[in-house]
């Protein structure tokens, strides 16, 4: 296995810019795509910092998906690796979405991708439950694990709200210090280990953002109404984006109805077809779901908007994510927090175990879904087939059997 210091940001940018290319299918779809190439296809990390991040992000605002890709890349190159690994995973998925909108707000229109969905769904399937299987043969040490991860998947198909993934990760984190603290071991915390925080990344993000906001105030000054007017438009969309990212939590797929009372119904940017629409780009397209806000950006204020709503909805919380990186980096070698996360991983199991299931609803109950599922299934586990060359074959399977 690499070490953290030989990998390069060219090497981050270029590996999450092609997972950013094919991880069709939202949060665990992501999450899968990361593990087969980091951890199987790579082997540059172990899947125990993928768990770590998960249960991080679950706690924190903003897209989960995102926000472990922001904490994988903060491990591997600290703060540069995490920006690197931030645009790399969002940059295919914005081109992408920006010619939708485009042709969209040309003809009135989502393009027809539909068999081709219809092929990736199963396919995603197949993709979230061969890596849960191999994280269970891996990560499942015992019995009592193995409760936690039917227990936590059980919640998850049950509850659908955010709260049910806030209940399993602190009950089992709960039921990990309980069940595996060792109170005759005293292991003290390690506060020099990890990569060191030092606040350097607050100071870092705060002189951005300062420097920023004053640059455009003092543009104001020499500026004509007319562009002000479309500058005030630029700081509406990115408060408003930035605020609902940074106070929302539980994912994209919980986000999204937040963002509708905010966008449709409070601000009136969008029609509820329109705001629909926008959704479903997201779901088409690779990358996380909530590039749906690149759209929105568009429609309301052109290329500019766009660029200004992405930012908006991604980049504040993964800041919170790379401030509370180096928080953990510093207490994970504690006994007590040892125990809390060899309760919190099968749990994460669990959750991708029940994401798996709740993909698989989406797909048509029809012989093309299942045969594409055992195939791309049976390569991935046996085979080990990469997944750069499944995915787009599915879709095109898609097309074909549908």
């Amino acid at each position: 296995m690499k070490t953290a210091g030989k990998i390069s940001l060219g090497y981050l940018f270029l590996t999450f810019l092609k997972i950013g290319s094919i991880s069709w299918g939202g949060f665990m779809a992501l999450i899968a795509v990361v593990q087969k190439q980091l951890v199987d296809k790579d082997k540059i990390i172990r899947e125990e910092m993928i768990l770590d991040g998960i249960s991080l992000a679950s706690v924190l605002p903003g897209p989960v998906a995102f926000n472990v890709v922001t904490y994988l890349g903060y491990q591997l190159r600290g703060l540069k690796g995490a920006l690197v690994s931030m645009i790399g995973i969002l940059l295919p998925s914005f081109i992408l979405i920006l010619i939708l909108a485009i042709g969209y707000s040309k003809y009135g229109e989502l393009p027809v991708f539909g068999k081709f969905f219809l092929g990736i769904l199963p396919a995603i399937t197949a993709v979230v439950l061969s890596v849960a299987v191999s994280m269970v043969q891996k990560q499942i040490k015992d019995y009592k694990q193995v409760i936690i991860c039917v227990l936590a998947g059980i919640t998850l198909l049950l509850v659908h709200a955010f709260y049910g993934t806030l209940l399993v990760i602190f009950a089992s984190g709960l039921l990990g210090y309980f069940l595996y603290f060792d109170s005759e071991r005293k292991v003290p915390t390690n506060l020099t280990n990890g990569l060191p925080l030092n606040f350097k990344s607050i100071a870092f993000f705060t002189a951005v953002f300062a420097f920023l906001g004053l640059g455009l105030w003092g543009l104001t000054i020499f500026i004509d109404a007319e562009t002000l007017s479309r500058i005030k438009l630029l700081q509406t969309i990115f408060l408003t984006f930035s605020g609902m990212s940074v106070t929302l939590f539980g994912g994209g797929y919980v986000i999204i109805p937040a963002i509708q009372q905010v966008i449709v119904n409070g601000l009136h940017w969008l029609t509820i077809n329109e705001f629909s629409d926008a959704i479903a780009m997201g779901q088409i397209t690779p990358g996380p779901i909530l590039i749906s806000a690149t759209f929105i950006g568009y429609h309301v204020a052109g290329f500019l908007g766009a660029c200004v709503a992405t930012v908006a909805i991604f980049f504040p919380p993964g800041i919170v994510m790379i401030i509370f990186s180096g928080f953990l980096d510093r207490i994970k070698n504690s006994t007590a927090i040892t125990a809390i996360f060899k309760g919190m991983r099968p749990a994460i199991i669990g959750m991708i175990i029940s994401s798996a299931v709740n993909i698989g609803k989406g797909a048509v109950l029809a012989w093309p879904s299942v045969a594409i599922f055992l195939v791309v299934f049976g390569l991935l586990l046996k085979f080990r087939v990469n997944i750069v060359y499944l995915i787009p074959l599915s879709g095109l399977a898609g097309i074909l059997l549908f």
